[in-house]
């Protein structure tokens, strides 16, 4: 599948027409062929058209025919072959097999939606049949189903170019909510989208559903991006991207005439927290993982762990010390774009230039164009709480360790943190009661806690919680990671007194779908 540069809108492919995009090779510098022009106003008014024409069948389609056309997107994905490895990997730097497995994930999670659209149950029916006896007031036939919201924009992420991009988790339960979707591609690896997509067209075809299920757009700006989210056919937004880019789709969002959800995934240090027995007991191992887990992928994981709590003393200054030391020997990676490295020297310069932070130890220099040279800071607990900009996530291979006086300033900190995706519970069995006490202030700050673990690697599951409370995301009732994502794309709606042939099959009597069915208050299979 050879690469045109182009957008694709609907069946057509269409070239550009404002300010190209060039990937470039983080690794080297070097720009990659071929240019992509970006989009207009008209290109995105021709995508929202087509999605919101492809609505009203698309989210008719039966559950076989949706669960299908999702499996058959991770077939045409994984039918790209080698071609698309190798152009993920000229645009990110990252590994083969990083790749590899990334698109094993996106493939995965795909199927994963197709069998939970086939399950039926994200339909949540509910039937409350009519009771015109009752006294002292009759009760009317009642029923109720989840339905699709309308067209979805996605904007792809810069840091999973498969998994979180054009085909990635907000896609896929997009789609499998029954949405068309228009993506915005990130800038950072255009080729690499516009495989996936071509594969998305080619699944469409091979479905035979409307051309207008899906799109993907190009910009260099915000002009698509905001275009996108202020068009009045759009009904929500997924996002994985910085706390700014964000919060301006947010303010765009809810400044239309109808405001539109907005599920945005922004900003996590994912706190790891040293409980004292486990520190004492196991200090050294636990420094090795800990800075596994910081320099995976250069530190370019919404999960990495930014920072780290624990009571100061002996035990402390070891794990420091050995960190330390494991952080010096750390070789340095690419990161993943120009963007990327500069906003990380920044941060790093932010913490190095604090006067009450200080440097324990900085990895290797590295000899890429943009190479993540991993830090390790640290601060007393006091200074911390401070200042607010300590907070601030410094995306890449850096991580700042807060010394507390004792475990009732480690809830003080706990306690002022901003939300987050996850929380890490390093603990041992007679660090029970410590962790009882942090844990209800945990839970209403993150999305995921974690034992004896480490927060890089979210597993795609059903019972997976990616998200959490601002600015981590920017709605923490929901998830983007697992099946429960479908529901940021659905909304209820309930049928009174319609007469059998007007309800829709799936609350009709006889339960001709065969789904899992809530009547009368008891659940029918």
């Amino acid at each position: 599948m050879s690469l045109e540069g182009k957008m694709l809108i609907g069946r057509e492919a269409v070239s550009g027409s404002s300010t190209p995009i060039h990937a470039v090779n983080p690794a080297t510098g070097e720009q990659l062929a071929p240019t992509y022009a970006g989009g207009t106003q008209a290109e995105v008014e021709r995508a929202c058209a087509l999605a919101e024409a492809a609505f009203g069948t698309y989210r008719e389609t039966t559950l076989e025919e949706r669960a299908a056309f999702l499996e058959t997107v991770a077939s045409e994905i994984e039918a790209i072959g080698d071609a698309l490895i190798e152009r993920a990997m000229a645009e990110t730097g990252l590994p083969r097999a990083r790749l590899e497995g990334e698109r094993g994930r996106t493939c995965g999670q795909l199927r994963l939606f197709a069998s939970v659209v086939r399950a039926g149950e994200w339909l949540d029916v509910r039937i409350d049949p009519a009771l015109p006896e009752r006294e002292p007031m009759p009760r009317a036939d009642l029923r109720q189903r989840h339905i699709p919201l309308g067209p979805v924009a996605v904007f792809g992420a810069s840091n999973f170019p498969l998994a979180f991009s054009v085909a990635g988790g907000d896609t896929a339960s997009a789609l499998a909510a029954g949405c068309p979707v228009i993506v915005k591609a990130h800038s950072a690896h255009p080729g690499t989208s516009e495989l996936v997509g071509r594969a998305v067209q080619k699944a469409i075809k091979r479905s035979g559903l409307p051309e207008g299920v899906f799109s993907l757009l190009f910009g260099s700006g915000n002009e698509i991006g905001q275009a996108l989210v202020s068009d009045p056919r759009i009904q929500a937004v997924g996002f994985t991207g910085s706390r700014g880019g964000g919060t301006a789709l947010m303010r765009t969002a809810q400044a239309r005439p109808q405001p539109i959800p907005v599920y945005a995934e922004m900003s996590s240090i994912n706190p790891v927290f040293l409980l004292p027995e486990a520190l004492r007991a196991r200090g050294a191992q636990l420094a090795e993982g800990f800075v596994a887990s910081l320099n995976m992928g250069a530190g370019q994981f919404c999960t990495n762990p930014g920072l780290v709590i624990a009571v100061k003393g002996p035990e402390l200054d070891a794990f420091v010390e050995a960190a330390g030391d494991a952080v010096k020997s750390s070789a340095a990676q690419t990161m993943l774009t120009p963007g990327i490295h500069a906003a990380y020297e920044q941060g790093v310069g932010r913490l190095s230039g604090n006067g009450k932070v200080r440097e324990v130890a900085r990895g290797q220099v590295g000899e890429s164009a943009h190479p993540c040279q991993a830090g390790l800071y640290a601060t007393a607990a006091e200074d911390f709480l401070a200042d607010p900009e300590l907070q601030e996530e410094v995306f890449g291979a850096t991580s700042l360790v807060i010394e507390c006086a004792g475990l009732e300033e480690v809830k003080r900190v706990t306690s002022r943190l901003e939300g987050q995706l996850t929380a890490t519970l390093q603990m041992d069995d007679a660090d029970l009661e410590a962790a009882k006490a942090l844990l209800p202030i945990l839970e209403r700050k993150v999305g995921r806690i974690l034992a004896n673990g480490w927060p890089t690697g979210v597993e795609v599951c059903h019972a997976m919680v990616h998200g959490g409370p601002f600015p981590a995301t920017s709605d923490s009732r929901t998830t983007s990671v697992g099946s429960a994502a479908i529901f940021r794309f659905l909304r209820p709606v309930c049928y009174q007194a319609l007469p059998q042939g007007l309800l829709p099959e799936a609350l009709r009597d006889g339960n001709p779908w065969g789904v899992s069915r809530l009547v009368d208050g008891k659940r029918e299979a």
